[in-house]
């Protein structure tokens, strides 16, 4: 038997009924003959509560600190659920994500993974012990505690699958797999059996939460078989692969992203350099950009509008307001009232209509849109947010229904 690597997220471990029966999952994997390593995230809400306890003390306190703070709900995840299966009597050790190998960059908060030094887990396997690894978690070249950020436990999983050459990547959470659209928001939403890599990137990118879009950027690099497998009922989940079965579903998904602003610089002088100023202050800061539409020339002057993550709006809109006199434009408007609609499916660039049936159907559900963007697998729209529930419904019926 080969190598699995399981990741089970912070809900999947969030109280001791839960971390017992994810070690009895775990168990039954290693009775099958497998080698083990899980990735665990930090119990429920314990991030969360860190946070805060972090602001009661120094609301400005380094980012260094925070790693080192934030680093310790994955480490007691992992302890426990080790305790848990050693308890049923089976061989198991607990790492932290250090001890595990991974070395990442000096980018606290947002790390990335340079390399993992796979020895101590393979010799652990090597005892035939099950190794829980501590997740969103690394070293970096000063031996200072770094954390991968949002969807960190998801990278680790995939990155550990990916050196240590396993056979599988199971992902396990509070959903039994890929559905077609949120089903807390579209009842009629169905799980796929399968999706594509670039598929699940998109989705994943595009305000899908099942999956964090650079484990699954990870495990297309690298080929990592993923499966995406629900922790609280024993049932088939999605697999994340290359290819799939051919099938008749123009469309895989539809999402919707909230955590989307607009912003756009007014009347900016229409002469070549202007977007290069603006997006290379932007880059510099490491904000990043998704949609762009540049407005036809008129009287010398143009429009610019783009979009960001909210949490950085406000930065965005900051860093302009510095350099207005080098920029020359008239005025610069922030929304963050809007959101993004999104279908994604590699069968759409060979079937001419799909955009157009898009439209349609939020037309008779009487949305505007505000902005769009394409390409070869997907079609994004912004917007009013009052209207996005409404919209991915009447989208979803048009295509999946």
């Amino acid at each position: 038997m080969g190598i699995i690597v399981q990741k089970f997220g912070g809900s999947s471990v969030a109280n001791a009924e839960r971390v017992n029966h994810v070690a009895r999952i775990i168990t039954d994997t290693y009775k099958m003959g497998h080698d083990v390593v899980v990735v665990v995230s930090a119990q429920g809400d314990t991030t969360d509560d860190l946070i805060e306890k972090a602001g009661e003390i120094n609301p400005k306190a380094s980012k260094r600190e925070m790693d080192a703070l934030l680093s310790a709900g994955e480490l007691m995840s992992a302890a426990l659920l080790a305790m848990a299966i050693e308890k049923q009597g089976f061989p198991v050790v607990s790492l932290s994500g250090w001890q595990a190998g991974f070395v990442t960059d000096s980018n606290h908060g947002g790390a990335r993974i340079r390399r993992i030094e796979k020895e101590r887990v393979e010799n652990e396997l090597a005892k035939h012990n099950i190794v829980i690894v501590a997740g969103f978690q690394g070293l970096n070249r000063y031996d200072d505690v770094t954390t991968l950020g949002r969807g960190g436990s998801d990278t680790s999983a995939v990155a550990l699958a990916a050196v240590l050459h396993a056979d599988r990547c199971q992902i396990y959470t509070d959903v039994d797999g890929v559905y077609t659209a949120d089903p807390r928001l579209v009842k009629n939403a169905r799980k796929l059996d399968e999706i594509t890599y670039d598929e699940m990137l998109e989705l994943a990118s595009l305000g899908a939460q099942v999956l964090h879009n650079r484990s699954v950027e990870m495990a297309k690099k690298y080929n990592v078989k993923m499966e995406v497998l629900s922790s609280l009922e024993k049932k088939s989940g999605t697999e994340v692969k290359e290819v799939v079965k051919v099938e008749k579903m123009l469309i895989r998904g539809v999402a919707r992203d909230n955590d989307v602003a607009r912003i756009s610089v007014v009347g900016v002088p229409d002469v070549p350099g202007i977007a290069f100023k603006i997006f290379s202050l932007l880059a510099a800061r490491k904000i990043n950009v998704d949609i762009i539409l540049q407005s036809i020339g008129r009287d010398g002057t143009k429009d610019i509008s783009f979009t960001v993550s909210r949490m950085h709006a406000g930065q965005a809109m900051a860093l302009l307001e510095e350099v207005r006199e080098s920029l020359r434009y008239e005025n610069l408007v922030c929304d963050d009232t809007i959101s993004k609609l999104s279908i994604v499916g590699s069968g759409m660039i060979a079937n001419p209509g799909v955009a157009s049936k898009m439209f349609e159907a939020l037309s008779e559900a009487n949305i505007n849109i505000q902005m769009i963007s394409t390409s070869e697998i997907k079609i994004s729209v912004l917007i009013d947010e009052a209207d996005s529930t409404r919209a991915l419904n009447a989208v979803h019926d048009a295509f999946l229904a």
